[in-house]
């Protein structure tokens, strides 16, 4: 990745997702947007109510629980606590992991 705004080999952003999702589907690009919103909006409220979100052969989508912990802050080698937090994680279905290798 670069820092100067330059082009990433690697990477797929929202737009460039947006696009190719219109050109795959055959619509136009301002409808796509939308249902890539929707369909973001609905697994962040279905996350944040602690529901997982389960698409059969993609994976799924949770929230984990991770404790309070020690920790040290790099800069100044001190240590310092790490309060708990949920935090959304993402388990890749068997259909996926087939199609990626």
């Amino acid at each position: 990745m670069t820092g100067s705004g330059g082009a990433r080999k690697n990477e797929m952003n929202k737009t460039e997702l947006v696009k190719a999702i219109a050109e795959n589907a055959n619509l136009k690009v301002s409808v796509t947007e939308k249902l890539v919103n929707a369909f973001l909006d609905a697994i962040s409220h279905s996350l944040k109510k602690k529901k997982k979100v389960t698409l059969i052969g993609f994976g799924t989508f949770a929230v984990a629980h991770r404790k309070a912990r020690a920790g040290i802050n790099p800069k100044t080698k001190q240590r310092i606590s790490i309060k708990a937090k949920n935090v959304p994680v993402f388990k890749a279905g068997k259909a996926l992991k087939n199609r990626v290798k």
